[in-house]
């Protein structure tokens, strides 16, 4: 249909949320070595504009709510001259243990996140 699978739209987001934590100087990959897991407990997406196939996107990613014992982002796609937002989505992600037990959101993954862009990366 030379648009972009609606599927790959959640993978996008994923790399986007990968992509933000890594900019706070931390990997996804060291947040689970020090204990932290994230499953995803709640996804949605608004398809506004289609994306066509080698279309330039851009990705805002942001952390819009703590809970006890979960996160919450949402995204936005917009075109490549950022004039037009294509997609808007959401995912609520649980914190959970390496047994899959939930736990509280750690302190040191809140400040981390909190802290302004590029400061102090850890």
């Amino acid at each position: 249909m030379g648009v972009l699978y609606y599927a790959e739209y959640f993978h996008i987001f994923e790399r986007g949320r990968n992509e933000y934590i890594r900019a706070f100087g931390l990997s996804y990959k060291e947040v689970e070595k020090r204990g932290l897991f994230l499953p995803v407990r709640e996804a949605k997406c608004r398809y506004r504009y289609p994306a066509r196939y080698d279309d330039l996107l851009m990705l805002r990613t942001a952390v819009v709510q703590w809970s006890k014992a979960s996160l919450s982002f949402r995204y936005a796609i917009f075109d490549e001259d950022r004039m037009r937002l294509m997609t808007e989505g959401f995912t609520q992600h649980a914190c959970v243990d390496g047994t899959g037990k939930p736990i509280p959101a750690p302190v040191w993954f809140y400040e981390i996140l909190q802290r302004p862009l590029g400061a102090n990366k850890s």
